[in-house]
């Protein structure tokens, strides 16, 4: 779940946002609807130099019982510890990870890398993907590949990764950039950004080796329901928690 001003919203390639309901009813909905696991991200923390919505994190933990990962605005060592001490089970690092690469060292030394997911942005340009920061705005010269492997060494759990090119299209998720990733590093990956229906998904487990897939406009739109996607992928052969 993206949140921007207390709400959940979804857009295409990272702009045209668009309002998709209240994360705390969210939250509530999909925990008792057969999510494994739910992520919020705070999309505009980092451009408007704020703090993830700590409050908002209490709510939340109040409400599911299912683990969930907070972003958005962490820059810190303190960031990190208020908002598990406020109940997230796992806190992602974008921007802050690429500005300060020992940040993913220093919080997966105090606090353990299983809570630590480092979250990439990314996009194609001139057929290279590039690392991108501040909510996909800001280009980096960070290639995607050699990123992903100086996070996991320097400690972090799991790699988030959005293709910016397919975020929001429907279209299918990074499936050979995912392969490639999966290839590199031992921690688990999670696919972000294309899921338009129940093949994507299929596709992101077999064909880019994906160990999650994350999905936000099919389920804030009810246009996949997550007990039929799960039956669906079971019936594929792919290991799905129950």
């Amino acid at each position: 779940m993206d949140i921007k001003n207390g709400r959940t919203v979804k857009g295409v390639n990272f702009v045209n946002l668009r309002d998709a309901g209240d994360p705390v009813e969210l939250a509530s909905f999909y925990s008792k609807n057969g999510a494994d696991e739910l992520v919020f991200l705070d999309i505009s923390a980092t451009e408007e130099r704020r703090k993830t919505l700590a409050n908002l994190v209490l709510e939340i933990a109040a409400k599911i019982n299912i683990p969930f990962t907070v972003g958005g605005g962490v820059a810190s060592i303190d960031d990190v510890s208020q908002l598990l001490n406020n109940g997230a089970d796992k806190v992602a690092i974008n921007s802050a990870a690429v500005k300060k690469p020992d940040l993913i060292d220093k919080i997966s030394g105090k606090f353990g890398s299983q809570c630590l997911v480092v979250a990439i942005d990314a996009k194609q340009i001139e057929g290279e993907w590039i690392v991108h920061l501040i909510g996909g705005k800001t280009p980096t010269t960070i290639k995607l590949f050699d990123w992903v492997k100086e996070v996991e060494q320097r400690g972090a759990g799991e790699i988030l990764f959005t293709s910016m090119d397919h975020d929001g299209t429907k279209n299918g998720f990074a499936n050979e950039a995912l392969s490639t990733i999966s290839r590199l590093v031992n921690i688990p990956v999670i696919a972000s950004g294309g899921a338009g229906n129940m093949q994507h998904f299929e596709d992101a487990f077999i064909k880019g080796k994906a160990d999650a897939a994350l999905a936000a406009s099919v389920f804030h739109f009810k246009e996949i329901e997550i007990s039929k996607l799960k039956s669906t992928l079971t019936a594929a052969g792919i290991a799905i928690r129950n």
